[in-house]
């Protein structure tokens, strides 16, 4: 496997197929090197991500405890206080976060006062000096535009999975959709945090689809999460089987050398690995996490932040802070 550790936007999915499929300790010490020649190994970003508005949403996402139609145990919460967001984002640059992200469940923002309400979340957390994200479903130009100038940093909004397997997951909105949302956000001057979730029912291919669609981007996401499928109880997808740790390390090795620059982040489904599997994600080139209190990530279980402080310390990883976090080259 010989592949240039350049930024490009070229791939073909014959490439990405070859990088993909290569035998597994290459594939992990390519990606390990190109990770080393644009990030400082030795720095994790810590994320802490807060829903902000809890259940109830219109989507049928099968994979989603937080779709009205399903019977689950996650409750309904209307949108927080803004000072109890404020609270939770100094708490988490207590524990070395460096980004907060707020997380409502809405189909799509809409013009009213619930936005102006997040709009005044995100000036208040930019304020604490952290780089503020928000996932709030499908957003218009102009609302990009609002929120750009309260100071958010980056808006997350993943693509899932394949365009081709995506109406098996999700009826109630497209593929065409998920992507003009982040070219609206692209053109309001936000970053992108865009990935997707493995262990759906999706081939291989499907996998190599959706990495495709990411790296052939005019401008690569700067934060890719790789998920692993978190099993809610009531949902369409509660009894798939649990994502093998090494379907993760080959995801997050092949996002590292098609898109050098960005951040990986290992995220949903890491409860469910042992402390050797993380540090195998670490090596392939995954340098984020999201962390907190051992409660959830949104609304499914996530390592607590002691537990993940004595685990970077186990491997000789450090909180990336905001003023180190390597600049990333443009493409």
């Amino acid at each position: 496997m010989n592949i240039s550790a350049e930024i490009r936007n070229t791939w073909t999915k014959e490439e990405i197929e070859e990088i993909y499929h290569s035998p597994l300790l290459d594939l992990i010490y390519k990606a390990a090197t190109v990770h080393r020649e644009y990030h400082n190994p030795s720095e994790v970003q810590i994320s802490t991500l807060l829903s902000i508005k809890t259940g109830g949403c219109p989507e049928d996402c099968s994979y989603c405890g937080q779709a009205a139609r399903y019977h689950t145990d996650i409750k309904v919460q209307a949108l927080l206080p803004t000072e109890t967001v404020i609270s939770h984002a100094k708490k988490a640059k207590e524990n070395g976060s460096s980004r907060f992200c707020m997380a409502a469940a809405w189909r799509e923002v809409r013009n009213n006062r619930d936005f102006d309400r997040v709009i005044d979340m995100v000036k208040g957390v930019n304020e604490l000096g952290l780089e503020v994200c928000c996932t709030l479903g499908m957003l218009t130009e102009e609302q990009a535009v609002r929120l750009q100038e309260a100071g958010l940093y980056a808006y997350n909004h993943n693509l899932d999975t394949s365009e081709q397997y995506y109406e098996e997951i999700i009826s109630t909105r497209n593929f065409d959709n998920r992507i003009n949302t982040i070219n609206n956000v692209r053109k309001a001057g936000i970053t992108v945090c865009s990935g997707g979730i493995i262990g759906l029912g999706e081939t291989h291919q499907d996998r190599i689809s959706m990495l495709l669609t990411l790296a052939t981007m005019p401008k690569h996401p700067e934060s890719v999460p790789i998920n692993a499928l978190a099993r809610v109880k009531g949902t369409p997808l509660e009894n798939n089987p649990k994502v093998d740790a090494w379907e993760m390390v080959r995801m997050i090795a092949t996002a590292r050398i098609i898109m050098p620059a960005s951040v990986v982040r290992l995220s949903a489904g890491r409860i469910e690995m042992t402390e050797t599997e993380q540090a195998w994600c670490f090596m392939a080139g995954a340098n984020s996490i999201f962390a907190g209190e051992r409660e959830t990530l949104l609304v499914t279980p996530n390592p607590g932040i002691s537990e993940d402080m004595q685990m970077l310390n186990t491997l000789g990883l450090q909180p990336m802070t905001k003023e180190s976090k390597t600049s990333c080259a443009t493409n």
